[in-house]
């Protein structure tokens, strides 16, 4: 993959770890609200679950990007 498109899917990456991030602060406010107002929190418990998995998967691919682009750069200073 060449630097340009690595540096496209890393911003991508980027963005969907900060709504991932936005999205698990909104579900855990939800459960707090749903939780003080009485009601059973477990659905809601379980898709902060899922948005904490998918977040995961997120930064994984994100940490990926990034090392294959520290490996790009280091192999384009090498060739100097």
């Amino acid at each position: 993959m060449d630097r340009q498109m690595i540096l496209d899917y890393l911003k991508l990456a980027e963005r969907h770890v900060a709504n991932g991030t936005a999205h698990i602060e909104r579900q855990r406010q939800i459960i707090a609200e749903v939780d003080r107002d009485g009601h059973p929190i477990g659905r809601s418990e379980e898709l902060l679950a899922v948005f904490e998995n998918s977040l995961t998967m997120h930064i994984a691919v994100r940490d990926r990007l990034l090392g294959e682009l520290r490996e790009s750069d280091s192999r384009a200073n090498s060739s100097y």
